[in-house]
């Protein structure tokens, strides 16, 4: 083992140069946990403010814990007051050292205000991609005998309450983004060459993080490039030519030019292009004459036939605008190329236009944002889960893979579930049985994550959201006769990456996928066997009671009160069902073990106390009482006769009906 694995302070540095006495004696403190890699240096931020650094390199027990490799930036702010600027010192301690040195998603804090740790709780609760900072102050590390637990505990206390996995939003920085820097790399080379590029991907595959990766890149080349949102309304509301205008004034305000656009009254048909043109020569002048990437996300608010706004849908403005911008793209070589991004890829693959050419038919490359391999999820998993203090076994990475597809978004949720389920003491270890537990929670609870990524086949492709039906029925002959229609339609499936395809055979990608829509699909089957019909019939019937009785308990208690409401169960039950439950409790009373509550009780519960139920229901009283008798009926009958196609039918209408204004209640 080398000797940079054992606490101490590097012997060819020495501290007292740079550090007063009392930050002297902190370092000798925590040389007893931590390896002193340099001997610190002072920050200035501003003209006054003045701090110290060192570097740390963590020793086995913090590289076992927290997964904890590379060496840490330790600030000492010398304040009685902490100030939100000390975080700064971070980023300028950071710059001077190489990336790879450093360990960008954790730092330590030690301050002269003692309530440093409640101060930076309250800073940082609300910034999803802050770092890890663990705060410590001058006087509980000087004046109290903390033994090596206490750091460490500290250091748990601030890693394993935060959920790394549970992130909502695009990422902005570096700090939690993983698996897609060939992917920048790419398009950014391409921006470098002049060429132009277009990347499409599902909800939440992570289109918008690798824009910001993009921009992130560029700007570390001294590269310009400018974020054009199109689902703003301010952007799609406006005609081609005013679009054209907007372009140019958002240019200007993200990078705070001093040039002038010229007002929107110039900006008319017949001269918008030629002003853009004499204003994007003069931002390309004034950038140094660097080319500039112009990125359009969520393009399809701007696409004929899907945008939101009628002018760009059904007019043609989508014409007029491409036919700008490719037309200056070429006259003006390195001066801007463009990025499209988004969900539908629609733009690029329709040829004509109300009868005219589509400028940018065949002219961009079209590119699916790529799924997570293995390596590329055990990274992000990995990684993330040690910092939380959860221990994957090493066959979960496939399985995660495999199951969720390589969709980054659906994993790290999955694995938020793991972290709820997981023992509040940690580390704590992730074998396959929990897992599997995790993923039953994940696609029963969070099924809307599925519809939400599903969403742009439902709007757009509904042709091959149909023949997913089919693939996940195991149809496979219907898929493929559909398939041979036309090669748009599995060049969409595959390309969004929820099926593969190989020697002509079809299969779902992501699993997950397959089980949701199984799970839709499930009571839509025609041609059931009468077993199949009774099964659903209980199934269903057994399901709906349950909730029913949630929501008459709920109900009744808070409309009339637990004794009034007790009563009024009682005498619709009637005698001897009444004598028999008087001694219950009124949340006994709706437990059909203990009780004996009917499915057939709920209704008159329901209708003899409508208006506790009514903002559930409807106003259709009539309509819902049918449905209920129905419901009841068909599950009393279904093993004493045979159920009819048209009987089955009409029990899918009625329970279907109750299903959704229960669930919709329940939620």
């Amino acid at each position: 083992m080398s000797n940079n694995t054992y606490p101490g302070i590097n012997p060819k540095v020495t501290i007292n140069s740079s550090f007063n006495f009392e930050e002297r004696e902190i370092i000798d403190r925590l040389s007893k946990e931590w390896y002193f890699t340099i001997g610190g240096k002072q920050i200035q931020l501003g003209s006054s403010s003045i701090y110290r650094y060192t570097l740390i390199k963590p020793t086995e027990i913090y590289n076992n814990m927290f997964n904890l490799v590379r060496e840490l930036v330790v600030i000492f702010s010398p304040y009685e007051s902490f100030e939100p600027r000390t975080l700064d010192a971070f980023s300028f301690a950071s710059n001077l050292h190489q990336d790879l040195r450093l360990e960008r998603i954790c730092s330590v804090l030690i301050s002269k205000d003692n309530d440093i740790e409640i101060k930076l709780s309250n800073l940082l609760k609300e910034e999803q991609e802050s770092q890890i900072i663990i705060p410590f102050s001058y006087d509980e590390i000087l004046n109290t005998k903390n033994g090596p637990y206490f750091f460490r505990n500290r250091f748990k206390k601030h890693f394993y309450s935060r959920d790394l996995f549970a992130f909502e939003a695009p990422l902005k920085s570096d700090l939690y983004f993983f698996g897609r820097n060939d992917l920048i790399h790419s398009i950014v080379n391409r921006h470098r060459s002049n060429q132009v590029s277009g990347l499409f991907g599902l909800r939440k595959t992570g289109k918008t993080s690798v824009v910001f990766g993009i921009q992130r890149s560029l700007e570390r080349i001294g590269a310009k490039s400018v974020f054009i949102d199109c689902q703003n309304p301010a952007f799609h509301r406006c005609n081609w030519n005013q679009a054209l205008r907007y372009v140019l004034a958002e240019t200007k305000k993200q990078h705070d030019l001093s040039i002038r656009i010229k007002p929107e009254d110039n900006f008319t048909e017949e001269k918008a292009t030629s002003l853009f043109e004499e204003a994007i020569t003069k931002i390309s002048a004034e950038f140094g004459k660097k080319n500039i990437l112009l990125i359009f996300d969520e393009i399809e608010n701007i696409t004929f036939g899907v945008s939101p706004t009628e002018h760009w849908e059904k007019g043609l403005d989508f014409v007029f605008f491409w036919q700008s911008l490719r037309s200056l793209f070429q006259k003006l070589p390195h001066t801007f190329s463009y990025l499209i991004v988004g969900t539908n890829p629609l733009c690029v693959e329709m040829e004509r236009i109300i009868g005219n050419d589509n400028p940018i038919y065949g002219q961009i490359p079209l590119e699916y944002i790529p799924r997570f391999d293995v390596p590329q999820t055990r990274e992000m998993v990995r990684r993330l889960g040690r910092m939380m203090g959860i221990q994957f076994d090493e066959i979960l990475y496939g399985k995660l893979t495999e199951d969720f597809g390589g969709h980054p978004y659906l994993i790290r949720h999955v694995c938020s579930v793991i972290n709820q389920i997981c023992p509040k003491e940690r580390p704590a270890k992730v074998d396959k049985a929990k897992y599997e537990k995790a993923k039953r929670m994940f696609m029963r609870d969070y099924s809307h994550f599925m519809d939400m990524i599903l969403n742009v086949l439902n709007n757009h492709f509904n042709d091959e959201y149909e023949m997913l039906k089919y693939l996940a029925r195991g149809d496979i002959e219907t898929f493929k006769d559909l398939a041979s229609l036309s090669p748009l339609y599995t060049n969409h499936l595959i390309g969004y990456g929820i099926i593969e395809e190989n020697d002509n055979e079809y299969s779902f990608r992501i699993e997950s996928i397959r089980d949701h829509i199984i799970s839709k699909e499930k009571y839509k089957k025609i041609n059931q066997t009468q077993d199949e019909m009774w099964a659903e019939i209980s199934e269903r019937r057994n399901s709906l009671e349950q909730k029913l009785r949630t929501i008459c308990r709920m109900q009744l208690l808070s409309f009339l009160g637990a004794a009034e409401a007790r009563g009024i169960v009682l005498n619709l039950m009637g005698e001897p069902r009444k004598s028999k439950n008087a001694s219950l409790s009124y949340s006994d009373i709706f437990d059909g073990n203990k009780s004996g509550i009917l499915f057939s009780d709920l209704p008159k519960v329901i209708f003899k106390n409508w208006d506790c139920f009514k903002n559930i229901f409807g106003s259709d009283q009539e309509n819902i009482k049918l449905s209920l008798n129905n419901i009841n009926k068909m599950r009393k009958d279904a093993h004493a006769k045979e159920v009819t196609s048209e009987e089955m039918q009409f029990f899918r209408v009625c329970i279907n009906k109750i299903e959704e204004k229960v669930s919709s209640f329940l939620g």
